[in-house]
């Protein structure tokens, strides 16, 4: 039978998905969350005309011609306006960010104002009307769109928000992933491995992949390669938005994850595809829930999670599907590709004028987590591609997790 290419198995994951509810969340717990609304000004910024410079505030009529005396009456300071009159004569001693007061259309700098016996000072340079001063609603105005919806929120975004009095923001509900991790042969970090054990990675290594791309993870711990017990641990995670498992998707004596998600209800849509690495890759549905099967071998599991668990999860929290691919320059050969689609780890060099150029490792073992460590980019080989060449253009997928 042949095998499903990635982009049908990318296309039959993604039918039908529709974003995730919104919930409301403090904006001071936002950080990293998708905005399901916009977030609109509940007020102008600045409020009121506002002094952009530490001086006085005048009328620029008074002042057209200098050296001019004027009085002081008042002062008026961020947070403590003046609360009287500026008429012809007189000025009001005034600070960054304070309300201008009534009467007054401009500021003179501190600089330009010598100070005579109280309560006089003198102005020694004219001024515009306006000049120093910031316009009420000038940053932004009741209504306006600050943030659109499908943002991520950075700190720029919430220092916004916060300025427009969002105390509170609608965010898209976190997709909730649970993890299963099967084989006799695992142990946690930190155990004691038997000769015959090795450490798990995949759940510690897909659970900080699958919060970097705005989800909340279930980590369900490893599960022996007992049909009964996988049944139960696939049972429990019913309520999960995605259900995740690694490892045991073969059809070996001692592989039975497919076998437990069939009986647990899980309507398998497929299994294996044409892609190197993480040819097992199996995907199904039960009920609302997506199940995602990865392959056992850590850079086959991260690599599939990459192509395929993250553009589920943009999905669910409404932002727009890229494929995300940029060309590169080769800087060593490749050999023609065979029937499957090539996702061959390499350096990435970048340099000052923007250009990119990109190295495969000589060895492209799923099981080397240091190498794909080490990589910054995926080469993409299309099935059947031919020989490349060093200075040949080809696709890439930087590794940003």
């Amino acid at each position: 039978m042949a095998l499903l290419p990635v982009e049908h198995a990318r296309a039959r994951i993604l039918k039908g998905v529709k974003p995730l509810g919104p919930e409301r969340v403090k904006l001071e717990d936002s950080l990293g969350r998708i905005l399901a609304g916009p977030v609109k000004a509940r007020r102008n910024q600045p409020p009121f005309n506002a002094s952009a410079m530490d001086g006085y505030a005048v009328l620029s009529s008074d002042v057209a011609s200098t050296p001019v005396s004027l009085k002081v009456i008042g002062v008026s300071a961020a947070g403590h306006r003046f609360r009287g009159v500026v008429r012809s004569g007189e000025t009001v001693r005034i600070f960054t960010g304070a309300p201008v007061p009534k009467g007054a259309d401009a500021v003179v700098i501190q600089e330009n104002v010598a100070v005579q016996t109280k309560p006089y000072v003198s102005v020694l340079q004219s001024v515009k009307p306006e000049q120093n001063i910031r316009g009420a609603g000038l940053d932004f105005s009741r209504g306006d769109v600050l943030v659109p919806a499908g943002t991520r929120l950075n700190a720029r975004d919430i220092g916004l928000a916060a300025a427009a009095n969002a105390a509170i923001v609608a965010v898209r509900r976190k997709p909730v992933v649970a993890l299963i991790a099967t084989g006799d042969e695992l142990v946690l970090p930190g155990a004691a491995p038997s000769p015959d054990q090795i450490i798990s990675s995949n759940s510690h290594a897909l659970a900080a992949m699958a919060r970097s791309f705005g989800a909340e993870v279930i980590n369900m711990g490893i599960i022996p390669d007992k049909l009964a017990v996988t049944e139960r641990a696939i049972r429990r995670a019913r309520e999960a938005d995605i259900l995740i498992t690694t490892g045991g998707a073969s059809v070996g004596d001692h592989d039975y994850v497919q076998e437990a998600l069939k009986n647990s209800g899980v309507n398998i849509a497929f299994w294996k595809i044409a892609m190197r690495p993480g040819k097992p890759f199996m995907y199904g549905r039960r009920k609302g829930q997506h199940v995602l099967g990865l392959p056992g071998n850590p850079v086959s599991a991260l690599v599939c999670a990459r192509l395929f668990l993250k553009p589920l999860l943009d999905a669910m929290l409404g932002l727009p599907e890229s494929d995300d691919l940029e060309d590169a320059r080769l800087a060593a050969a490749m050999k023609e590709n065979d029937g499957r689609q090539d996702y061959v780890r390499a350096t990435l060099d970048i340099a000052p004028d923007g250009a990119r150029t990109v190295r495969p490792f000589s060895k492209q073992d799923s099981s080397m987590q240091r190498t794909f460590r080490e990589s910054h980019a995926l080469i993409v080989r299309p099935p059947l591609a031919p020989a490349v060449h060093e200075g040949d253009v080809v696709k890439i997928l930087r590794l940003d997790f």
